[in-house]
């Protein structure tokens, strides 16, 4: 295995531990840690591909578990963030239908008479690109609010009320933005991939 694949295997490899930090409430700065590995998952995701064009390490098993990666590490984070009430569950939906429906044609393209393994789109990658950053700009605003650095402006009760020097800051409507932005660029590139790839969903075939 290349180092190209090691990163990109690396990268579901943290993925336990950021769920561990996210969902197990006995650790103080849960969230902290939690940022930090998806930083550090993030990173790998940009290395990973540069080091395979750079150093001709492009197999099919990296096109094959790359986007498979991006796309765990990326629906935990969204899963946790149904559980900590942070996001919609029907926005989730909408990004984890097109990553299933996604992975079911590059399933049937693999199978196909021409064996074709496909990559990521400029679009997908565009898509994850936001999402990750969507999920770090999340996290971070809730890390600043369990320090009492801000409190959500739409909730008037919890400790925050009682800490003048923490700002009043719009941490829902913010959360919702961005994942409102993320869902319709992966409805967007979901809609241009079956576009792309309709030869291998053909109902004519």
């Amino acid at each position: 295995m290349n180092l190209a694949n090691k990163l990109t295997l690396f990268r579901v490899i943290i993925v336990p531990f950021f769920v561990f930090f996210m969902c197990f409430t006995g650790i103080e700065h849960r969230y902290l840690y939690a940022l930090i590995l998806f930083i550090v998952a993030s990173i790998t995701d940009m290395l990973d591909g540069k080091i395979a064009r750079k150093y001709n390490m492009i197999t099919s098993f990296g096109k094959f578990l790359d986007p498979l990666a991006d796309k765990i590490l990326v629906a935990s984070a969204l899963v946790c963030f149904v559980e900590l009430r942070w996001t919609s569950a029907w926005v989730v939906c909408i990004i984890l239908a097109r990553e299933f429906v996604v992975s079911g044609v590059r399933l049937v393209a693999a199978g196909s008479e021409k064996k074709v393994v496909i990559p990521a789109g400029w679009l997908g990658k565009i898509k994850t690109a936001v999402t990750m950053v969507a999920i770090c700009v999340i996290l971070f605003m809730h890390i600043l609010e369990g320090f009492g650095v801000i409190y959500d402006a739409g909730q008037w009760m919890g400790i925050y009320e009682y800490v003048p020097q923490a700002l009043d800051f719009p941490i829902q409507i913010i959360s919702d933005i961005l994942m409102y932005v993320s869902a319709g660029l992966t409805l967007a590139s979901g809609i241009k991939y079956l576009y792309d790839y309709r030869e291998f969903i053909d109902p004519k075939k």
